[in-house]
């Protein structure tokens, strides 16, 4: 948890830069933050236990590219066996009209 100037946090200054309202969790309240323990589940379970890291700049590189791949290549169940990117455009531009 982040609780010190939001102007030197970088997180909060991009949100603020593109107009994102940050949105919180209730504090010691664990069943109101299963999305995020979802996706550093699937972080730990996916990628970093199988990757070995050279250094933090690597981690970082290999980070960007599992997000990449999870989101533009990898099909998920839950969308229909579609990636979020085709999920997105989809929506956005659906082909049945």
């Amino acid at each position: 948890e982040y609780r010190g100037n939001p102007d030197t946090h970088a997180l909060m200054k991009l949100c603020q830069t593109q107009g994102i309202e940050q949105r919180f969790t209730k504090v010691r309240t664990p069943r109101t933050n299963g999305k995020a323990e979802r996706v550093i589940r699937t972080l730990m379970q996916m990628w970093h236990r199988k990757t070995v890291f050279k250094n933090r700049a690597h981690r970082r590189i290999e980070l960007i590219r599992f997000v990449n791949w999870y989101n533009t290549v990898k099909p998920h169940a839950s969308l229909n066996n579609q990636t979020p990117l085709e999920t997105l455009i989809n929506y956005f531009y659906p082909t049945e009209l």
